[in-house]
């Protein structure tokens, strides 16, 4: 039987400088909160190459992604 592996994207809040490449490459994806910090939208399925492409953008490498 095979299992389905689902994956998110993280922000590492404690690297990210809010440069906002990556609400820029991925809007549907990551936004600024109220607070003002990047956050990743609450979505069913994440677009798997935008979000790679935010990944290699980001110049403090502290986007990932999490098995769940």
């Amino acid at each position: 039987m095979s299992r389905i592996v689902l994956k998110v994207p993280v922000v590492e809040l404690s690297e990210c400088v809010l440069c906002g490449i990556c609400i820029e490459v991925t809007p549907s994806v990551f936004r600024i909160n109220e607070a003002g910090y990047v956050e990743v939208c609450e979505l069913t399925n994440y677009p798997e190459s935008e979000v790679e492409e935010a990944i290699k953008n980001c110049p403090q490498d502290c986007i990932t992604w999490e098995q769940i």
